[in-house]
């Protein structure tokens, strides 16, 4: 069966595209979709601990996302420029993607922060990237905390108050891009008593690189090519997914990264392997989950990679129908909006 594109098409008003994050992180709306009925409910994001099962594991990534976004100008010229770090690649050497792009030939020097960083084009790599060599006295990692923005996605238009809005709570280590955003939703205090109520956490990592805001471009979704992401998985969370499956309860995971990071690090059997590694894996309708059990996500964008994968997991038809109530009760949609978990 040939899945197009147009399959996952959806209507979205622009002004349900929330551009803030509300005060407290857990009263956002929670539409609850049951995976094999259909059937939706409505709540508050909090509630959401009175749908998980003392024995159930909730897989969470505890990625980091860098402030990556660096405004500059060339050396030379003073023209204004803006780097993205995507990838480091060795010392101070970073993949970036540059606007503007064709001014940034090899050995264009650029400076940030009145010249506290300064950077060296070395070369043009795949899809017109640049790796560009660092320069600065310090730690970079301060420096970057000092001059460098969040790099919200292309939909938010609002400036964020706030960097640490845009970290889920449980953020440890540094490698993101991109928010894994369904994490966003939980405080401390909410994780505190999900593991008082007897369930388990497992922490696993997956670096979400800005291939995730990458459209589906191909009309047969098969020709689409993902884009590569690095996870880790600890012994200890393999362990505890694993030790879920074996007791009969449930493996919930939160965000459509933790949910690909269990899935590529699964062998056949369903075991989830201790690892690190790059996935491209691509989740979409006829897919067959080994590990996951229920999701807790975001609403996603129309035709998105995202909601392929919330699709295979609950059925195409539940899921529109889902999020046309969702867009009927003005839920709020993507990275700063409300959450959906499908059970």
């Amino acid at each position: 069966m040939e899945l197009k594109k147009s399959d996952f098409y959806f209507d979205l008003p622009e002004e349900l595209i929330a551009q803030d994050p509300i005060a407290d992180r857990s009263s956002s709306k929670l539409l609850v979709l049951d995976k094999k009925t259909g059937k939706t409910t409505h709540k508050i994001f909090r509630d959401i601990i009175t749908y998980l099962n003392p024995g159930d594991c909730l897989v969470l990534n505890n990625t980091k996302v860098i402030p990556a976004r660096l405004l500059g100008c060339k050396e030379e010229t003073g023209a204004a420029v803006e780097v993205l770090l995507l990838k480091r690649k060795e010392n101070d050497i970073w993949e970036c993607l540059v606007k503007p792009g064709k001014k940034c030939k090899p050995g264009t020097i650029l400076s940030f922060g009145d010249g506290i960083l300064k950077a060296k084009v070395l070369e043009t790599v795949e899809e017109g990237n640049r790796l560009i060599q660092f320069q600065y006295e310090g730690i970079f990692e301060e420096i970057l905390d000092k001059l460098g923005e969040m790099p919200l996605p292309p939909y938010i238009t609002h400036k964020l108050e706030d960097k640490n809005r845009y970290q889920t709570v449980y953020a440890r280590y540094e490698g993101s891009a991109a928010a894994p955003t369904a994490g966003l939703h939980f405080t401390k205090e909410l994780l505190a008593e999900i593991e008082e109520k007897g369930i388990r956490i497992a922490y696993v990592t997956l670096h979400v690189g800005l291939g995730t805001f990458r459209p589906v471009k191909a009309d047969n979704i098969l020709e689409h090519h993902m884009h590569s992401e690095y996870y880790e998985v600890t012994k200890e969370a393999a362990d505890t997914i694993n030790e879920t499956k074996r007791n009969g309860h449930r493996v919930i995971c939160v965000g459509t990264t933790s949910c690909r990071t269990v899935e590529s690090a699964a062998d056949e059997n369903g075991l989830v392997q201790a690892k690190c590694d790059n996935t491209d894996i691509f989740i979409y309708p006829g897919y067959r989950f080994k590990v996951l059990d229920c999701l807790v996500t975001n609403f996603h964008l129309p035709e998105s990679t995202l909601i392929m994968l919330v699709s295979a997991l609950a059925g195409r038809e539940n899921v529109l129908a889902a999020y046309k109530e969702a867009v009927e009760n003005r839920y709020r949609f993507f990275s700063f909006g409300d959450a959906m978990f499908v059970l």
